[in-house]
């Protein structure tokens, strides 16, 4: 039997970043499973400069003459009364909110040294605080639905880091943090959080020899971001990597560690190797998981008990 279709008939979704490249792409997938959905962006440039609300309204009219349902926000994440608005605008139109995927980004490069406390404050502005505004705005209504579903953007670059990309870096570590509380806090009221960590050729591309990259479309991760906001997504808490067609989930990790029930400098230099081991041969890398919290307390407390 062929799988059945995942639908979204009678749901409404905040995409942030909608108007251009990957956010366009889940709005677009969305409202085509007949999803309602806000289109909110700016339309500046990739710095943020330059706003042009025509960019989002275009993405609704695309939507529309689809025979879908959708309508323009203007408003900037990168403050709380930008985000209480943008989320607001779902309640105003159709009553409810049910996703929110968190896609709005702008770009200012700029190494450790040298980049401005304005840039450096634009890049985090939008991309960490803003998940925060809309995040915090979304949250207490899912809840007290009982339902929800939450998508936060990281990046490679906020994983694994990126030359002169600080600020950006830093924003994007940053939303594991808050998936994380927020799949915590959400768990008893069936809200569930996951990161997209996407990789796919828009205009954040500018600039880089993409000559030699395979096929890497933003509709290669929309249907990746619908899943983790569909009703049926069974996951919580995790960062799920999509690049050019390659889907993986990213995750924290330890080592098992060692056990001393006392330190000195020269211990820890010594015991380096042991506590770096990640056991090729035989794996003794830890998965904690949502709960990581108190598993990671827990089985140090089992270690220390147990004196190994």
């Amino acid at each position: 039997m062929p799988t059945p279709e995942m639908r979204f008939d009678g749901r409404v979704a905040v995409v942030t970043g909608a108007g251009r490249g990957l956010g366009r792409a889940y709005a677009l997938l969305l409202a085509s499973r007949g999803c309602k959905v806000i289109v909110n962006d700016l339309g500046g440039a990739i710095n943020g400069d330059r706003p042009d609300t025509s960019v989002a309204q275009t993405v609704v009219d695309e939507i529309v003459a689809a025979g879908g349902e959708a309508i323009a926000n203007g408003d900037s994440v990168a403050t709380p009364e930008g985000g209480k608005a943008i989320i607001q605008s779902a309640f105003d139109t159709w009553g409810r909110i049910d996703s929110l995927i968190h896609n709005a980004g702008n770009v200012r490069y700029g190494t450790i040294r040298e980049i401005s406390y304005d840039d450096f404050k634009s890049v985090v502005d939008v991309h960490l605080m803003g998940a925060f505004h809309v995040v915090q705005a979304a949250f207490g209504p899912m809840c007290d639905a009982n339902f929800g579903r939450i998508v936060l953007t990281s990046s490679i670059g906020g994983v694994y880091g990126n030359n002169r990309c600080v600020n950006y870096g830093m924003s994007k570590a940053g939303m594991i943090g808050l998936n994380s509380v927020a799949a915590l806090e959400g768990e008893e009221f069936n809200v569930k959080s996951n990161v997209i960590v996407p990789s796919a050729v828009t205009r954040m591309a500018e600039g880089i020899d993409i000559s030699q990259y395979p096929p890497m479309d933003p509709e290669l991760v929309a249907p990746v971001v619908a899943w983790l906001a569909h009703e049926a997504c069974p996951v919580s808490g995790e960062m799920i990597a999509s690049i050019a067609g390659r889907i993986s989930r990213m995750f924290i990790a330890e080592t098992k560690g060692v056990y001393r029930p006392s330190w000195t400098i020269e211990d820890v230099a010594a015991a380096c190797e042991g506590f770096h081991d990640k056991g090729a041969d035989n794996p003794q890398v830890l998965d904690f998981g949502l709960h990581g919290h108190v598993d990671h307390i827990g089985y140090s407390f089992a270690m220390a008990r147990e004196g190994r």
